[in-house]
């Protein structure tokens, strides 16, 4: 068994001023995002400026924070939340889904993308490849606040996790690190220039992170309000499974589809 690091979830912490690192992980995450759309940009000599950049940002920021917020409300806790309203907007307590998120950030995106004319595939394109490196932080972020931990183990590298009782377990959230973050983004950012038609790699994303998601899943500790949902089956894994049937789905789509 391997000690849990038990590092403070806190920054900074003063009186009612706390910043915290998995806020941090997350900014950091959107910042190297950005850039790297802005080199992806300029290196394939695309015509979007750096402020057109910027708004689209703005867009996918805020339908990632709307989107995951809802979809937790929806996919995991409806019924607290239909007794609690007002819990609704306590996002101070927690709870945010990706898969939610990732719906706040397709709807965003479409949005822009009509308002701008430009090609909506082209810009997911363009985003799903660095989309990794947010993930990636975030998971560290789950680590350093010790929650999403895994399921009960007697693995070498197991932890106890101060709010996981007494009994060792799988540091799932660096296997997501690993699988959601590392290996997803090597695999999209090399086979970002080998020419596919637009939308493919969005595609490509869409199966690989559910993939992923889905095998990692297996060592994650189900979601105490749900359990398991089919089966061994939890309710990352239900939403992990529609994702791999869109991207399934939208590259048999786009490869019929004139290169643009």
């Amino acid at each position: 068994m391997i000690p849990y690091p038990n590092i403070s979830p806190y920054i900074i912490r003063v009186g009612k001023l706390e910043i915290r690192w998995y806020g941090l992980m997350y900014l950091i995450g959107f910042l190297l995002s950005y850039l790297l759309v802005r080199y992806q940009i300029k290196k394939r000599k695309l015509s979007i400026t750096e402020d057109t950049v910027e708004q689209f940002y703005f867009y996918i920021i805020l339908g990632l924070i709307a989107g995951a917020r809802v979809g937790y409300i929806i996919f995991y806790n409806l019924d607290f939340y239909i007794r609690n309203p007002l819990d609704m907007f306590a996002v101070w307590h927690g709870g945010m889904s990706f898969h939610g998120g990732l719906i706040g950030v397709i709807v965003a995106a479409i949005i822009f993308s009509k308002r701008y004319k430009l090609d909506f595939f082209m810009l997911s394109d363009l985003v799903v490849v660095t989309a990794p490196v947010g993930l990636g932080l975030g998971r560290i972020g789950n680590f350093i606040n010790g929650e999403l931990y895994g399921r009960v183990t007697t693995v070498p590298w197991a932890m106890v996790f101060p709010s996981g009782g007494p009994l060792p377990r799988h540091p799932s959230q660096l296997y997501e690190f690993l699988l959601e973050g590392v290996l997803l983004f090597i695999v999209l950012w090399r086979l970002k220039n080998r020419g596919f038609k637009s939308g493919i790699i969005s595609g490509l994303f869409l199966i690989l992170y559910g993939v992923f998601r889905f095998i990692a899943e297996f060592f994650r500790e189900p979601d105490p309000q749900l359990g398991f949902v089919i089966g061994p089956f939890t309710m990352g894994q239900m939403l992990s499974s529609v994702m791999v049937i869109g991207g399934i789905f939208l590259l048999l789509i786009r490869s019929r589809r004139v290169t643009k």
